[in-house]
């Protein structure tokens, strides 16, 4: 484990890839969902839609799922989508492990990468995702740290390769200097077009948003987030 860790991609992931110590039975439902549900780059299909066992319409990715609470809502909202999860912190990919396996096991639709979201971003084929989020991102607050923020010129040129026409770029945050930075990058990126036309576009969860740990915890302390929308144009 150790060698492998030493092995992964280290591009756009800063943080801490391990928490508290995992519990037998958590461990034991992340095994099965990385053994039933991981993306292997160097064997998998680049067929996104191959991925998945069962047929799928389109096929989404979610980068930084945290515990997985808007992951699992959407899952069960749209069976008929393929769902890619990227998470590269192994207490985060637990909590997602052992909702599901509560549920009877990863769903047909789920599919799972635990390293940096970039070497996936460049695995994946032009055109072939439907939808990016990346909600409630690491901040890095302290300005020297800015450099580390995932939104950046480089990965919005990932996500324009990857994303079809008219797919869209959802980024939700609670720090008001990664909200104005996230509009300011892809302001400036010609493949890229907010999506709003009144502040209610921004300050309105979206449609069937399930709340996150996350979100709780920054309205708690009185912060305001926003839920901006990126069309791909």
């Amino acid at each position: 484990m150790a060698e492998e860790r030493r092995k992964r991609a280290t591009e756009a992931f800063f943080g801490r890839r391990h928490g508290k110590r995992l519990r037998p039975r958590q461990d034991a439902a992340l095994a099965a969902l990385l053994d039933r549900a991981l993306i292997k780059l160097d064997t998998a299909s680049h067929d996104v839609v191959a991925l998945f066992p069962s047929p799928v319409e389109r096929v989404r990715l979610e980068i930084g799922f945290g515990g997985g609470e808007h992951l699992l809502s959407e899952l069960a909202r749209y069976p008929h989508t393929g769902f890619i999860g990227v998470e590269p912190f192994v207490n985060g990919m637990a909590k997602l492990a052992s909702a599901v396996d509560e549920q009877g096991g990863a769903p047909a639709n789920l599919r799972v990468y635990n390293d940096d979201a970039t070497a996936l971003l460049d695995w994946l084929p032009e055109a072939s995702i439907a939808e990016i989020d990346l909600l409630y991102p690491d901040p890095w607050p302290k300005k020297k740290h800015w450099k580390r923020r995932f939104v950046n010129r480089a990965n919005l040129d990932r996500f324009a390769r990857v994303l079809k026409p008219g797919g869209r770029f959802r980024f939700a945050s609670d720090i008001d200097t990664y909200i104005d930075w996230t509009l300011l990058h892809c302001e400036a990126h010609p493949a890229f077009r907010w999506q709003a036309e009144s502040a209610d576009d921004w300050r309105r969860p979206y449609d069937g948003w399930p709340g996150t740990r996350y979100e709780a915890k920054a309205i708690r302390e009185g912060r305001t987030p926003a839920y901006l929308t990126f069309l791909r144009v």
